[in-house]
């Protein structure tokens, strides 16, 4: 088992390994840089708003039990949008080479808390497809609906626009590095302290009162020895020029 360490203990070892730290976390930075950028497909998402209120007439005012059934029928507009029942008119209408089930993995419909307004939500790799499918699903919605439940009350309020340079919603290169920093900051770190703690080896006088238990009684200085062949070697050439002179 380990022993007890304390904060100190901790730092110091970090001290040692802060080089190890920084380089694998910088090239966990690199590697999430570099599969964000050039591995994943970047995601656009474009939306269109539909209005949903009992049309009007100079005969006619809107009560409050109007505007409760339309919030009603939201949800239920919600289910329809996302059926074989608009989505294959929206296939055929712009030419998709996709299952109605696959479109509809693409598509998301939501009801804002208390209003008469949802919206339609496309994501695409392509933002221009994505701009397409949420007006023609609109579109094909908003035309179908009066004979599938005979009534006249959607309105699109703000149709889908191509923006001039859209941004991808995914994936999020700031998030991903952010991530991987993270992670390999933590790894680093469990593994730094990790491998001082398996290193029983003997290195100073503080480890072996630590490891051994022991008191310490003197110190040997490095004792360092003559190098003898450096002697030999200023008389061997002598020998071999006093040869060669000979």
């Amino acid at each position: 088992m380990f022993e007890e360490i304390n904060v100190n203990q901790i730092f110091s070892i970090l001290r040692k390994r802060i080089l190890f730290i920084i380089f694998t976390t910088l090239i966990f930075i690199g590697i999430a840089a570099g599969i964000t950028y050039y591995m994943l497909t970047p995601i656009y998402q474009t939306s269109t708003e539909i209005l949903v209120s009992q049309e009007r007439t100079e005969a006619t005012t809107l009560t409050n039990q109007d505007i409760q059934t339309d919030l009603q029928l939201i949800n239920t507009y919600i289910d329809i949008i996302k059926s074989p029942f608009i989505l294959d008119p929206v296939i055929e209408d712009l030419s998709l080479n996709m299952s109605a089930d696959a479109l509809n993995s693409k598509i998301v419909a939501e009801e804002s808390s208390n209003s008469q307004v949802f919206s339609i939500s496309v994501q695409d790799s392509d933002p221009e497809l994505a701009v397409n499918v949420a007006n023609s699903t609109a579109l094909v919605f908003q035309s179908r609906i009066q004979d599938l439940m005979n009534v006249d009350n959607v309105t699109i309020l703000s149709p889908a626009v191509l923006k001039p340079n859209p941004a991808p919603i995914s994936p999020n290169p700031i998030r991903n590095m952010l991530v991987a920093a993270a992670a390999g900051l933590i790894l680093s770190i469990g593994i730094s302290i990790l491998l001082a703690y398996m290193d029983t080896t003997i290195k100073n006088e503080q480890d072996i009162d630590e490891h051994l238990g022991v008191p310490l009684l003197a110190v040997i200085s490095p004792i360092v020895e003559k190098d003898k062949v450096k002697k030999a070697t200023p008389v061997a050439l002598k020998k071999k020029e006093a040869f060669r002179i000979w």
